[in-house]
């Protein structure tokens, strides 16, 4: 049986590559609660992009929120922009069913309707559930369906991933 191991700083530099061309000037980036909240706080700076990213909470909008509740310790959404309107860069660690997606983009539009909404991530594992896929995926990986993939942060603001199952 092999082992599969992920360079999660090597997958956030070919993301850094990826959305640099998906931003304009008058582009946000926002990143899913949690992992894709670090990322766009790391490419906030990385791109050299005035104030903060935007955070966006999916817990609201889950399907499945009357069988797991609110998570202890969930960030609540902050965006410092008008949503109206905007160009947005929309972040997440790992993407599989589409369903945690779809639920950051009914939190996104309970705050205005974007001009745009651009979806990048560090890791695409396919399986789709809905029709939803990225601009941009720094990697492509095939897990079993008991397996799952987690973004970790250090105290240093270094990227590695933990797989489960």
């Amino acid at each position: 049986m092999s082992t599969l191991t992920l360079d999660a700083e090597a997958l956030y530099a070919e993301l850094l590559r990826g959305v640099r061309p998906l931003c304009t000037q008058d582009t946000q980036l926002v990143g899913i609660a949690s992992g894709g909240a670090w990322l766009a706080e790391r490419l906030q700076a990385d791109l050299q992009r005035a104030g903060k990213p935007g955070v966006i909470s999916s817990a609201m909008h889950r399907d499945d929120y009357g069988q797991r509740g609110m998570v202890a310790g969930a960030s609540a959404t902050a965006l410092a922009f008008d949503v109206k309107g905007a160009h947005i860069v929309l972040l997440d660690d790992v993407l599989y069913t589409g369903r945690t997606i779809r639920a950051a983009l009914n939190e996104l539009f309970d705050y205005g309707r974007p001009a745009s909404v651009r979806l990048a991530v560090l890791v695409d594992r396919g399986a789709r559930e809905l029709p939803i896929q990225a601009d941009f995926a720094a990697a492509r990986v095939a897990l079993p369906a008991g397996q799952s993939l987690a973004l970790a942060r250090a105290a240093d603001g270094r990227f590695s991933f933990e797989i489960k199952g």
